[in-house]
């Protein structure tokens, strides 16, 4: 049977995809081009045509994972509802024991990022733009009179800097704190953060 002719950004997408999936289940280290094409059927010189080395494709895949979770969280942020139940779907989303997927991924990709550039500005531009997504929402909770915080953009960081480090302890090493003791800990923060009570953030969620 002949194989579907895709456009280019089709291509693109389906090579992105099968990228993914490779580095979720081998590591970054460890996959090949050969790899990606192999999934699809391809030849190791379409991958190349599309990306023309191993660290673009893999930085163009995690650029593509990242625009992903940002559409989702921007989807979540952009409910017509209160900013409580706003933050705490989206908190309650990427954290690690939500609905999220890709933790190994996204830890692979930080480890990387370290000697790879341009993996290093993916993950500083999704860092970015999901503490600025926060931030907003939280300036608009505050704007509305429905919680109180000093530091809208300060609330983001420590947020984000506890669900990344619970995510390393849940993935990494496993044992260490069980997932409802972790989302206990993530609503505790966001309740701290929004100045309420943790009893009168998870009403707001219902």
């Amino acid at each position: 049977m002949a194989r579907v002719r895709l456009s280019v950004a089709e291509r693109r997408e389906e090579l992105l995809r099968a990228a993914i999936e490779q580095i979720e289940a081998r590591g970054v280290a460890a996959v090949r081009i050969a790899d990606v094409a192999a999934t699809l059927g391809v030849s190791n010189a379409l991958v190349l045509y599309h990306f023309s080395s191993k660290e673009k494709l893999v930085a163009a895949a995690f650029a593509y994972a990242a625009q992903d979770d940002l559409a989702h969280l921007r989807a979540l942020l952009g409910r017509r509802t209160s900013a409580v139940r706003r933050l705490r779907a989206a908190v309650r989303w990427y954290a690690p024991t939500g609905q999220a997927k890709g933790w190994r991924l996204w830890i692979e990709g930080w480890a990387v990022a370290l000697r790879e550039p341009a993996l290093g500005e993916v993950a500083r531009d999704l860092d970015r733009q999901w503490k600025a997504a926060l931030t907003e929402v939280v300036a608009e909770g505050v704007a509305a009179g429905e919680f109180s915080c000093a530091d809208p953009a300060g609330a983001a960081l420590r947020l984000t800097a506890l669900l990344d480090g619970l995510a390393v302890q849940l993935t990494s090493y496993r044992g260490t704190v069980s997932r409802s003791r972790a989302q206990q800990w993530v609503d505790e923060a966001l309740a701290r953060e929004l100045g309420l009570e943790r009893a009168a953030l998870t009403a707001s969620g219902r």
